[in-house]
């Protein structure tokens, strides 16, 4: 099981606690609102076995980018998701939206702040990070977000 902690802005797992980054926006279920979702999930899907670091998806499919301070000064305003994604399904009745939304964990340019929250609703991790969850974590798996 994942648990993650919206006020320590961390991710556990298997005793391996990991920095994260959350919404700036807080959090919320409602479409729309860049918000990270509360409640209980399942990793409905994983996206990106495989892929070197740093990779980066649009719509869940790899670019053949791979990430870089030239290509951000390029696309400032891009909302990186790099290397490595797993999709969160709700299963809760309030949360049930949450793949409708495209709420993911996944990788984000190491320059950006982990332990605060930044994110438009998703969970970004440091890239090896989430490179070493996904491969320890299966589809169907269970997350907490508290």
């Amino acid at each position: 099981m994942i648990t993650i902690n919206i006020a320590n802005q961390t991710l556990t797992h298997q005793g391996t606690v990991y920095s994260i980054s959350t919404a700036a926006n807080g959090v919320g279920e409602q479409e729309g609102s860049f918000c990270t979702p509360l409640g209980n999930f399942a990793i409905a899907e994983k996206i990106g076995d495989n892929l070197e670091s740093g990779s980066v998806l649009i719509s869940r499919v790899p670019t053949g980018e791979i990430y870089s301070k030239q290509l951000s000064n390029q696309q400032p305003d891009r909302d990186w998701i790099l290397s490595r994604i797993l999709w969160l399904d709700g299963v809760d009745s309030h949360n049930r939206n949450t793949k409708q939304r495209y709420i993911y964990i996944h990788g984000s340019p190491d320059e950006l702040s982990l332990g605060v929250p930044e994110s438009k609703g998703c969970i970004r991790m440091k890239n090896s990070d989430i490179i070493q969850l996904f491969n320890q974590v299966e589809t169907g798996g269970r997350v907490v977000i508290e």
